[in-house]
């Protein structure tokens, strides 16, 4: 749950993150939200990846990334439990 939390601390990651959340993208579309360096986008997109927020598929010369909603959920449920029914 650490390397979640890491994920979820950087803002930038967070934007990648509500990026996906329109669709599938290479992580060169998602570099031109950003104006960062392709090393630094994939340094980001890498510890996403770890955390399990986003899965990642090669083709060809192309990396597509994907949300991957199951952690998130998991996390929400997680959360939940700890709101007051009051």
């Amino acid at each position: 749950m650490n390397t979640l939390f890491k994920a979820l601390n950087d803002p930038t990651r967070r934007a990648m993150l509500e990026l996906l959340r329109q669709g599938p993208r290479t992580a060169g579309e998602i570099a031109e939200h950003f104006s960062f360096s392709k090393p630094t986008i994939s340094h980001h997109l890498d510890l996403l990846r770890q955390a399990d927020l986003v899965s990642s598929d090669k083709q060809g010369q192309y990396v597509t990334y994907t949300l991957n909603m199951t952690v998130m959920d998991e996390l929400l449920g997680w959360l939940l439990q700890f709101k007051s029914d009051t």
